[in-house]
């Protein structure tokens, strides 16, 4: 099957007309201010890609507890509110749309982050290997604590504060951070979730969480403005999954009752098939899916296309082409070169490596 839909035609998504099928991916890149409060420098940054079709922000946490790096911005705080909206403005103001990444670290944190030096949390209490950076640098990872199920409804009651913050802070909609080994990826996943209760054991009870969030975020925001971002065979954040087909297969399917703006996923992983679990065709997932379907994973012009020409995706996401090139869809649209990122000014620093790269 083939069309003439390229990167380049427009598409509906929820209530806007985007001008091109191109999203700037989420990418943490730890420049947030004290108090993890969005400055200028980051308005700047997100300003000069408003030509993407759709912008989708860096993840932001939710709550104070539930940060999981130093320096990423909070969603939470009248600061923080603040401080995004001076970011939407200037984005609204050059045309563009912009998308709030609403981010739970679970288990992926350290007390020395946390507000009274509380553990991180997780579906299970299941340390992670290696280490995390802190503001005190370097520490081993430390053994979470397993959620008991009272505490799950605060947790949804967080996401829906967030989205409602979202609103305030004038973003045009949110997605919801399901993907990459965090909190909702830790209940989806089996690797991560051993629990005996209503949210552990089969796919269903699994996606249980996942999907009370969805609803929680929707009747702030409605379905048409909300997205979620999964990873079914990431294997980052040591994520695995016995099942990823079953797993994902009906939490997507679950999904669909919501009329959601959109459904992100990433590929990351299926070039190393057993790291997260049995390989399977995430073709599928686009086949369930009764909505705007969005991929995301290395892809370049040619591929994007050859993807939207045959209905593999509605839409295509951008890490790293976008990070080093704020211009992205005007350089793609005349096949101009393209500046290379430097991955040692990914994450933290200054303006270098995250506002100064040229336009053409």
């Amino acid at each position: 099957m083939s069309s003439n839909i390229t990167l380049f035609s427009p598409i509906q998504l929820g209530p806007y007309t985007l001008s091109n099928r191109m999203a700037m991916a989420p990418m943490t890149r730890n420049r947030a201010g004290e108090g993890n409060v969005p400055q200028p420098l980051n308005a700047e940054y997100y300003t000069q890609r408003a030509s993407a079709g759709l912008i989708i922000t860096e993840g932001s946490q939710i709550a104070a507890d539930a940060v999981g790096y130093p320096a990423t911005p909070g969603i939470h705080s009248a600061a923080q509110v603040a401080g995004w909206k001076s970011v939407t403005d200037a984005v609204h103001a050059k045309g563009g749309h912009i998308f709030l990444q609403l981010w739970h670290c679970g288990r992926v944190s350290h007390s020395s982050m946390l507000p009274g030096g509380k553990l991180p949390i997780a579906p299970s209490a299941l340390k992670l290997p290696g280490q995390t950076f802190t503001y005190q640098g370097m520490q081993d990872y430390e053994t979470p604590h397993a959620l008991d199920l009272p505490e799950i409804p605060a947790i949804i009651g967080q996401y829906r504060d967030a989205a409602n913050s979202a609103l305030a802070a004038g973003f045009d909609g949110v997605e919801i951070h399901g993907a990459n080994g965090y909190l909702l990826d830790q209940f989806l996943r089996d690797g991560s979730n051993k629990r005996t209760d209503a949210y552990g054991g089969s796919p269903a009870n699994r996606a249980r969480l996942a999907l009370e969030v969805t609803g929680a975020v929707c009747s702030v925001w409605g379905a048409n403005r909300v997205g979620i971002r999964l990873s079914p065979l990431q294997p980052f954040n040591d994520m695995r999954d016995s099942n990823p087909e079953a797993t994902f297969s009906y939490a997507v399917e679950q999904l669909n009752r919501f009329g959601l703006a959109y459904l992100h996923v990433t590929e990351m992983g299926k070039e190393k098939p057993g790291a997260a679990g049995p390989a399977f065709d995430l073709g599928k997932l686009r086949k369930i899916w009764k909505g705007v379907y969005m991929t995301n994973g290395g892809y370049d012009l040619a591929r994007a296309n050859a993807a939207l020409g045959a209905n593999a995706a509605d839409m295509v996401s951008f890490g790293a082409p976008f990070l080093a090139n704020p211009d992205l869809p005007a350089r793609l649209s005349r096949g101009a070169p393209l500046n290379t990122p430097d991955p040692a000014t990914f994450y933290g620093g200054s303006e270098k490596g995250y506002t100064d790269y040229p336009f053409l």
